[in-house]
C-alpha cells in the first residue's frame, strides 16, 4: 500500500470530503437527470455523460503527475458509472417495464436495482481475475492473496503499465459494483433482509472498517494515495449511511434535490472546491510516483 506517510495529514481529511461529497452528489444527479428530461433525451444525456467520464480517465492516463491522474481517474470514474452502469440498467428496467419493488404503498427498490443483482457473475469473474493474476494496491486483496491464494510468484506480479488514473478508475467503479450487490442481496427477503441480524452486523461493521481505514488515511500526505485511500473508505462507511436511510432513521437529502437546492448547491461547491485546490497544489508539489 502507500508508503509516503506521516503522523497527520489534512489532505487525508481533504481526500475524505471529497469521496464522500460524490457519493450524495451522484445520487443528486440522477435524479436531476430524471426530472429534467424526458426518455429519449435523458439517454442521449446519460450516454454522454459517460462518454465524457471516459474521455476524462484518458486525459488522465496522459498527465505526468499522479495526483492530477488520480483526479481524473476519480472524476472519469463518477461519471462512467453513474452515465453508463447506473442509466444502463435505468434504460433497460424502462424499455421492459420492470415494476419497482413496492412495501406499504412506497418504493423501497427502484428497478434499475432489480436487475444489477443479475451482474453477480460478471463481478465473480472479474474478481477472479483480480486475485488470481494480478497484483493492486488494494491491502484488502493483498491480503486475500497472502491468505488464501499463496500461489508461489505471485507477490512479485506487476502490471506493465501503472497508471493512476486508470487504477482509479477501476477501483471506483469495482468497489461501487461490490458494495452495491452486497447491499442489494442482504436487503433482498428472499436472503435475508434489511431487519436481519447480518443486515445491522454489515452497518456497524462498516462503520468499524470505515473508522479504522480513516485513521490511516489521515496518515497519507501525497495526494493521489490520499483519495485513492479514501475512496475504499468512504464507500465502505457509505454502506452505513445506506441502511441508516433503508430503516428511515434520517431524511435523504440527495434523493429529493429540488427540495434541497441551498444545501446540494453547498455540498457540490465544496466538492469543486476541494477538487481544484488539490489538483492544482498537486503542481506546486515535485512527483513521487507511489507503489
Amino acid at each position: 500500500m502507500e508508503t509516503n506517510k506521516k503522523r497527520f495529514s489534512l489532505n487525508g481529511v481533504w481526500a475524505f470530503l471529497i469521496v464522500l461529497f460524490s457519493m450524495p452528489l451522484g445520487h443528486a444527479l440522477m435524479i436531476l437527470c430524471e426530472h429534467l428530461f424526458g426518455d429519449n433525451q435523458l439517454f442521449i444525456a446519460a450516454f454522454l455523460m459517460g462518454f465524457i467520464g471516459l474521455i476524462i480517465t484518458l486525459i488522465g492516463f496522459y498527465v505526468k503527475r499522479t495526483g492530477q491522474q488520480t483526479l481524473l481517474g476519480f472524476i472519469g470514474g463518477l461519471l462512467f458509472w453513474t452515465g453508463w452502469i447506473e442509466f444502463g440498467y435505468v434504460y433497460i428496467a424502462r424499455r421492459y417495464g420492470i415494476e419497482p419493488l413496492m412495501e406499504n404503498g412506497e418504493i423501497v427498490t427502484k428497478p434499475e436495482y432489480l436487475l444489477m443483482p443479475s451482474s453477480i457473475g460478471f463481478w465473480a469473474m472479474t474478481m477472479l481475475g483480480y486475485l488470481f493474476n494480478s497484483r493492486t494496491g488494494c491491502t484488502f486483496l493483498n491480503w486475500i492473496q497472502r491468505r488464501v491464494v499463496r500461489r508461489e510468484g505471485l507477490y512479485t506480479f506487476t502490471p506493465s503499465l501503472q497508471n493512476k488514473s486508470i487504477i482509479t478508475f477501476m477501483e471506483l467503479n469495482i468497489l461501487l459494483w461490490t458494495f452495491y450487490l452486497l447491499l442489494l442481496f442482504v436487503y433482498d427477503n428472499a436472503f435475508l433482509g434489511d431487519r436481519h441480524p447480518i443486515t445491522y452486523i454489515v452497518a456497524f461493521g462498516s462503520l468499524v472498517w470505515a473508522l479504522y481505514l480513516f485513521v490511516r488515511l489521515i496518515r497519507i500526505k501525497e495526494i493521489g494515495a490520499a483519495i485513492r485511500y479514501a475512496i475504499p473508505t468512504v464507500i465502505i462507511f457509505w454502506n452505513f449511511v445506506e441502511i441508516l436511510g433503508r430503516w428511515d432513521l434520517f431524511k435523504e437529502i440527495w434523493v429529493h434535490p429540488l427540495d434541497y437546492v441551498l444545501e446540494m448547491g453547498l455540498m457540490l461547491l465544496s466538492f469543486v472546491v476541494l477538487i481544484v485546490i488539490l489538483y492544482f497544489s498537486d503542481k506546486k508539489r515535485k512527483n513521487h510516483p507511489t507503489k
